[in-house]
């Protein structure tokens, strides 16, 4: 139990969601005492247990409950019941640039969100070279990001998030960040990462990275746990829910 890293027991995450679009919706059904919510079960009863080194796929199709969960882990958000143990700090690659300021320069924006990712100002001078020469952004480092392009904005953010080596990385869909030749330079980055030990938990409609990248696997659909086991049992689970 020592190299446990994370578990989830009876998880459930309910969003109550407005039924009315406008206000001019509501105001009618408010006082007619019709319902103006209803409840929705993001994910329902799910249980896992990770351990340090191990590397999780989570698949299912389009409002499954897969970011929710990545959601969970990162402590975005709170379970409505049951209960997430995260016991190492987290990387998260999830909305990657949040807290980046448009009016701060590239530079002034790297120990922004270093401080917002709990990394602290000494060692973000110690890793600021190599977030630079990693985003491949010398010559733009000292402009506001206001007139980044997109691809820029992602390859900064990337950059930061990646700077220091995480006990647990949590990877949403965002390797489509620049082009194809920067995207290898990310995989590799994280396979550097998983050799020295690190957790990750990877979300993405791509198979074969799931396939290369994980050696274990979740499957969820409409919110509930339909498997959890070994990647090929796993994927094989997922291309029967998608076929």
């Amino acid at each position: 139990m020592s190299n446990l890293i994370i578990k989830a027991e009876k998880l459930y995450k309910i969003y109550n969601l407005q039924r009315q679009k406008t206000f001019k919706e509501f105001l009618p059904a408010l006082f007619s005492g019709s319902k103006t919510r209803k409840k929705v079960n993001a994910l329902s009863d799910i249980n896992f247990d990770l351990f340090k080194g191990q590397s999780l796929g989570i698949m299912g199709k389009n409002g499954s409950g897969k970011s929710t969960l990545l959601k969970l882990i990162a402590g975005v958000t709170i379970p409505t019941m049951g209960d997430i143990k995260v016991f190492a700090r987290v990387a998260p690659l999830i909305e990657l640039g949040a807290g980046f300021h448009p009016e701060l320069t590239g530079k002034e924006n790297i120990f922004l969100n270093g401080s917002i990712l709990g990394i602290k100002k000494r060692d973000m001078d110690k890793l600021y070279d190599s977030i630079i020469d990693f985003s491949e952004l010398h010559n733009f480092i000292d402009e506001p990001i206001k007139f980044y392009s997109s691809g820029m904005y992602m390859r900064l953010a990337f950059s930061v998030a990646v700077a220091k080596t995480p006990d647990i990385l949590l990877v949403d869909e965002i390797l489509a960040v620049g082009d194809a030749k920067f995207q290898e330079k990310c995989l590799n980055r994280i396979k550097k990462f998983q050799k020295s030990g690190t957790t990750m938990i990877m979300v993405s409609h791509n198979i074969e990275q799931i396939r290369e990248h994980c050696n274990q696997g979740l499957v969820l659909q409409n919110g509930k746990q339909k498997f959890f086991g070994s990647i090929s049992e796993a994927i094989e689970k997922y291309q029967k829910i998608i076929t």
